[in-house]
């Protein structure tokens, strides 16, 4: 998996002959390492010339100090980064360029569209990555289809926009490849903007997190249990509302890379009656997890897809090489596809491990969009810890039918999902075992740190009836921060049972105050007291001077809005417009709250940082419970 380093990528016909083969040693790789376990440099090549991965340079350490090193790490890959670029250039972390694909001149130097890579009526080969992987992927994936990708988002329709609307950034009349017909036959439906490569899918950027499992158990139960929170953390992370210079009618990426990846055939898609194909396949080979994998006796087979493809031969070599079935149907549905690309991406990945080290079997959460500051990007990543970390710890039970978990994929696009929409979550996390003595909190005394939500596990667990009884429709609010006293639901929150867990082990003061302002972005995130990264970008757009009501965003408001977010990424907030209301005002230069002890640690004092020094505001020595156990 990733970047070839060896050989030559074939083109699709030659590939097409040798897809077998290739498949057939892909399963021997994957036996070969099944019972084996990469470092990482810091920074990769991507899809995009104009993209940059950074990784740390090492796996963090298991201690709850090494989480106060992801916020510094990523300030520090961000300077290393500028150090090595022109003095008018800038690492941003924006999910795309706001005009990639726009009429006019978006890349420097210019290049026209329409080579022979690509094809794109949009964009120029030469915006990929010059390794062969990428300009192969491209075209082997166009080849593979018969026609280019279809990329087609809902344009936001405001007061002045015209409609129906059509793209009008479309030339219906370019005859350079036999692609341009795609157009004339529909593949730019009005009301939606229009794109056709795979640039606009994998030149978007995101935020990705890799776990280490101490076991190979461990780690398909952390693959499992976390496959449902993923469209709650896509909804809390929405950074892309804008395609193309257009405002979008949703907010988040992943359905774009989804599409920008197709390479079903017709008739795979169910478009045409299946002759050379195998199998009609319901999704992109870049989509939301289709399986589970754990061996959990909680997993009920209700919550598998029953409609899942899979290949019976991989499935039965696998399971003649040793693999138990749940793994080996994980594998055979991977398998379907053809091998023109090294991998199949899923909102979880279940990597193997690499030959020649002792690494394990990990474990990717991919679904998060990448955020603007690195504040925003290292507190989602240390809450997807502490979240993982409080499910090993509580055993905790998130499982629902996977089919609601890619329909809450779906949801999770809507503009402003993360306050206007509900999705399906399980309504009692907690193991059917006598439970923890747990407070009215979750804690072991006092009210859980931050929330007034208490966490109530004194009701009977699901019992094994109907699985519809399991799970119910949740705001994110309530999944996030708990239930509140009139709701049915009695769901204690994910930030609860994290500050639970915090609670229940050994912490310093100043660690647990730091991670609590972590905390407190993503709680204020979801209750709608702080904007998303897509509400701040589309509130800058639409009270931008220019900005005319009709859903352009023209060259002076991307100007703007990139100098604005160059700023808050390097902590340049002031006179920067309601970022108060984005990152908040502790962010902002305005008041701060911190926990600090008294002259003889008896107490923790709320202290203000206000511009004219410090005041205190009261002392609450029961907080100190919070922290530190008696004695």
């Amino acid at each position: 998996m990733g970047l070839l380093a060896l050989g030559t990528p074939l083109e699709w016909p030659e590939a097409k002959q040798n897809a077998q083969i290739v498949r057939e040693w892909g399963i021997e790789q994957l036996l070969a390492i099944w019972n084996r376990v990469a470092y990482y440099r810091f920074f990769h090549p991507e899809f995009g010339r104009f993209m940059l991965e950074a990784t740390p340079g090492k796996p963090w350490g298991i201690g709850f100090k090494d989480l106060l090193d992801v916020e510094p790490n990523m300030k520090w890959r961000r300077k290393l980064a500028k150090e090595h670029m022109n003095a008018e250039e800038y690492p941003i972390t924006l999910t795309t360029y706001p005009r990639l694909g726009s009429p006019g001149v978006f890349t420097s130097p210019f290049f026209p569209p329409s080579g022979e890579k690509l094809r794109s009526q949009f964009v120029p080969d030469e915006i990929a990555n010059p390794h062969i992987r990428f300009p192969t992927l491209a075209a082997n994936i166009r080849a593979r289809r018969g026609r280019k990708v279809q990329v087609n988002v809902p344009v936001f329709r405001d007061e002045k926009t015209t409609w129906p609307w059509k793209d009008p950034t479309v030339n219906y009349d370019l005859h350079n490849w036999p692609e341009d017909d795609d157009v004339r036959n529909g593949a730019s439906p009005d009301n939606f903007i229009h794109m056709d490569a795979m640039a606009f899918g994998m030149g978007s950027c995101c935020l990705q997190i890799t776990f280490q499992a101490k076991n190979i158990t461990e780690g398909r139960r952390m693959y499992d249990q976390l496959s449902p929170l993923a469209p709650i953390l896509l909804a809390l992370t929405a950074a892309t509302p804008i395609y193309k210079g257009f405002l979008a009618d949703t907010d988040v990426r992943w359905n774009q890379i989804s599409r920008s990846v197709d390479d079903r055939t017709p008739e795979e898609l169910g478009e045409k009656p299946l002759k050379h194909d195998r199998w009609h396949i319901p999704k992109s080979r870049y989509a939301s997890n289709s399986t589970y994998i754990s061996e959990d006796p909680r997993l009920r087979k209700e919550y598998l897809d029953p409609n899942l493809v899979i290949d019976p031969e991989v499935k039965q070599q696998l399971m003649n090489g040793g693999m138990d079935d749940r793994l080996a149907t994980h594998f055979a549905h991977l398998f379907i596809r053809d091998p023109i690309v090294s991998t199949n991406w899923q909102h979880m990945r279940f990597k193997p491990p690499p030959t020649g080290n002792d690494i394990g079997w990990r474990v990717e959460f991919r679904p998060m969009e990448i955020q603007i500051t690195d504040f925003e990007n290292a507190a989602f990543s240390v809450f997807i810890v502490l979240i993982t970390r409080a499910i090993l710890s509580f055993d905790l039970n998130f499982y629902i039918p996977i089919t609601k978990v890619s329909e809450n994929m779906e949801t999770a696009h809507a503009r402003d999902a993360v306050l206007d929409e509900k999705f399906y979550f399980r309504k009692n996390p907690f193991p059917t075992r006598a439970p923890r003595p747990y407070s009215s909190n979750g804690g072991a005394s006092g009210r859980a740190s931050g929330t007034n939500t208490p966490l109530s596990i004194s009701r009977p667990p699901t019992p094994s009836g109907p699985v519809e009884d399991e799970y119910a429709l949740m705001s994110i609010d309530e999944i996030m921060n708990g239930s509140k006293s009139d709701s049915e639901n009695n769901f204690p929150g994910l930030i609860p049972l994290v500050e639970s867990y915090l609670d229940s082990v050994n912490i310093d003061v100043q660690t647990r105050c730091e991670l609590a302002s972590y905390l407190d972005l993503i709680r204020k995130r979801a209750n709608g007291k702080l904007w998303t990264a897509a509400k701040w970008i589309r509130n800058f757009v639409a009270n931008h001077e220019d900005y005319k009501k009709d859903s352009v965003v023209n060259e002076n408001i991307n100007h703007d809005l990139i100098k604005a977010v160059i700023e808050l990424g390097e902590e340049c907030t002031k006179g920067i417009k309601d970022v108060d209301k984005f990152l908040g005002r502790e962010r902002c230069g305005g008041e701060q709250k911190v926990a600090g002890y008294d002259d003889h640690g008896r107490g923790i004092h709320i202290i203000t940082i206000a511009e004219n020094g410090l005041e205190i505001e009261r002392t609450l020595k029961e907080i100190f419970h919070r922290f530190i156990k008696p004695q």
